[in-house]
């Protein structure tokens, strides 16, 4: 936190207004302590929500909620999940999407899906990785040339170790393959690799890592928690169940094995939603927006000198 406060002040005189990623839990104290100083400077500020459980944490503390999106010049989301969380306080939230470079990403219409699956998130509880196994499990009875490879760093809650004593008891050592994580330019690369994407998350918001399987022509198998289901139409974007039903998310799999024509649907609707993501296209609103709070912070400044002046 104290290198965030030090770079609030110390780079003050290189920017005209800040923008500030809110998230739940620990790292909401750091958007407060950033925002204060940014006041005491007399900086302006947008806020941008992040994480799938910024809701649970705004019922909770809804007075620190209220203050923060209170004091801000606008609030973008990149769900209407998460404006509806804060819209006691905020009614004009922004929807902007999460953008990627889209042309960072290999299409290819998966006309019919193999059993390659691959599961791209951090090894943490709050994205399961152990239904993950579960479900592959399911498919693996009768799909017995079924792979899986689980990529993500570790987030040392044991949710790794839970996976790899999972797989072991399931005896699937020979088929499911643990990468602890990839550089980021990878992502593509490793996507590109599986037929299917499978998401288990209990909490989240609007994964990018989504978004990034639906730019490699990925089908795409979740759970319809927090922003997901905002996110993705049930059928043609994705196929979406409950959380923690890894017979559920096993039977969504077996229904992309066995239906070319849902596959490529899923395919080529997948990657036209996330066209509309591009930085190309997000980019110069979130320029426009942050222009507009500078400039009419500029003008409240000159009004309220002009005034102390006595010229007005």
């Amino acid at each position: 936190m104290a290198a965030i406060c030090c770079n609030v002040v110390r780079h003050r005189s290189s920017y005209r207004v800040a923008l500030i990623e809110v998230y739940s839990g620990a790292a909401f104290a750091w958007a407060e302590a950033a925002c204060f100083l940014l006041r005491l400077i007399g900086r302006p500020y947008a806020l941008a929500l992040h994480g799938g459980n910024l809701p649970a944490f705004a019922e909770r503390w809804p007075g620190r909620v209220r203050r923060l999106m209170k004091s801000a010049a606008i609030v973008a989301s990149p769900s209407s999940y998460l404006s509806e969380a804060v819209k006691r306080w905020r009614n004009d939230v922004i929807i902007l999407p999460n953008a990627i470079q889209v042309d960072a990403y290999r299409f290819r219409l998966r006309h019919r899906a193999d059993p390659r699956l691959i599961w791209l998130r951090a090894f943490h509880e709050i994205y399961d990785p152990v239904t993950a196994v579960k479900a592959f499990y399911r498919v693996r009875q009768s799909h017995q040339g079924a792979t899986l490879r689980m990529v993500g760093p570790d987030k040392a809650d044991g949710s790794l170790q839970r996976t790899r004593s999972t797989i072991d008891e399931l005896g699937l050592g020979s088929c499911v393959e643990i990468i602890p994580g990839v550089p980021k330019s990878r992502v593509p690369e490793v996507l590109d690799s599986a037929d299917i994407f499978l998401n288990t998350s209990k909490i989240d918001n609007t994964p990018v890592t989504i978004i990034e399987a639906l730019a490699t022509g990925l089908p795409v198998v979740t759970t319809r928690v927090g922003g997901i289901e905002h996110l993705l139409t049930h059928g043609r974007h994705g196929l979406l169940c409950d959380p923690e039903q890894p017979d559920l998310l096993a039977r969504e799999i077996e229904r992309l094995l066995s239906e070319p024509d849902l596959c490529k649907t899923l395919s080529l609707e997948g990657r036209a939603l996330v066209e509309h993501w591009d930085w190309r296209e997000v980019l110069p609103i979130w320029s426009s927006l942050l222009g507009g709070v500078a400039r009419s912070h500029d003008i409240g400044v000159s009004s309220s000198a002009a005034e102390r002046s006595g010229l007005q």
